[in-house]
This record gives structure tokens, C-alpha cells and sequence, in this order.
């Protein structure tokens, strides 16, 4: 996107993903992953329900922020990381759905500081509903041993 050589951004990716004892705890699975775009995927789970028997809102932040994340993570050098560091969530409508898709894309890209774009689609039969939008800032982590991949 600017300039940098990812290199192999689709197996690091997948790699990194599969350390995630988070995302496996909520059943999230990567789905697509492109250049400055991820996408994860997950079934509903009533054990991820607030008490109304919604997805909880922890839970689509979780996964926006993974998804905003590797989104970061496919535009920078193979030796570097990502942390986040900020992000705001909108919930939109309530977490109610067969499945649910995670989307994050780069809206900047920077070689400290990527701004990305979330969004959280309920689906089922009809066509997909959006139920939360998010904007986070990913910081590109170099040179630490503590924070790789």
C-alpha cells in the first residue's frame, strides 16, 4: 500500500491467527484474507450471549479488533508487529444471527501508526445485517522480542 514488502502477508497471517487462544475460544475462524482486508468468521454460540441472548458486545469487539488488526498486520514489514492501541466501537443492532462475519480494512496505512475500519454483520437467510461498526489505530511494533508476529 505504501511502498513496504509485506512478503508472504496470507501465511503470517494465518500463523499469527492460529496463536490465538481467544479468537478459538469464541469458535472465530479466518476466512479471507487479502492486502489491507480481513475477514473472520464465527457461529453463533448462546455461550457468547449477553442476558438477553444477543451476541455480546464484548465479543464483537474482540473480533472487529482482530479483524482491524490483521488487516494492519498484511501492510507491514514480515519482521514487524501490531498492537492496538485505540479503538472505538458502534453498536448498531442487536447481535442476532446464524453466523457472524467480521470485516476490517486499512482507511491508513503508516509506517507507525495504521488507522483501520471494522465492520460486524449478523447473517442468517435474509440478506446481511450490519450490527457494529469500529475505528481502531493499530501501532507497528519493531526490534521487541516480547512482540512478534
Amino acid at each position: 500500500m505504501d511502498g513496504i514488502d509485506a512478503g508472504d502477508f496470507r501465511e503470517r497471517v494465518k500463523r499469527s491467527f492460529e496463536r490465538q487462544e481467544a479468537m478459538r475460544t469464541i469458535g472465530a475462524e479466518l476466512t479471507r484474507v487479502e492486502q489491507a482486508m480481513i475477514e473472520i468468521e464465527m457461529p453463533f454460540d448462546a455461550k457468547l450471549t449477553q442476558q438477553h441472548g444477543f451476541l455480546h458486545a464484548g465479543v464483537i469487539a474482540a473480533a472487529l479488533d482482530s479483524a482491524c488488526g490483521y488487516a494492519a498486520y498484511t501492510v507491514i514489514e514480515p519482521e514487524a508487529s501490531i498492537l492496538t492501541i485505540e479503538f472505538k466501537i458502534n453498536l448498531l443492532s442487536p447481535g442476532r444471527g446464524e453466523r457472524f462475519l467480521f470485516r476490517g480494512e486499512i482507511t491508513k496505512p503508516g509506517s507507525t501508526i495504521i488507522v483501520a475500519d471494522g465492520r460486524a454483520y449478523a447473517l442468517s437467510d435474509g440478506p446481511a445485517k450490519l450490527i457494529a461498526s469500529m475505528t481502531g489505530s493499530m501501532m507497528v511494533i519493531r526490534g521487541r522480542q516480547d512482540v512478534t508476529g
